[in-house]
């Protein structure tokens, strides 16, 4: 069967416009961002440590939890882990 460039130029239009509708993640954001969600992480996902999305109820916790921390008070500096003047130097030789 003979192939016509008629018949060629309509496959490769076809193979073209279905390459670009398949490569193009901004035609709805929401299912980009669906998508990019469920990518596992050692694909080139996000990390596991990553914060959840803004708008989403994890996210108002998440912004929550992390304020509770910054208002926390700081720990107390554990004066047992300092070396005592008294046993360091020349002091400690005698």
């Amino acid at each position: 069967m003979l192939i016509r460039f008629r018949h060629l130029a309509v496959i490769t239009t076809f193979a073209l416009l279905a390459c670009g509708l398949a490569g193009c993640g901004t035609i709805n954001e929401k299912i980009a961002a669906g998508v990019s969600d469920s990518i596992p992480h050692w694909v080139g996902g996000l990390p596991r440590d990553a914060p959840p999305r803004p708008g989403t109820a994890k996210y108002d916790e998440f912004m929550k939890e992390r304020e509770r921390k910054r208002l926390e008070p700081a720990p107390a500096k554990d004066e047992a882990a300092k070396p005592s003047a008294a046993s360091s130097g020349l002091d400690a030789v005698h």
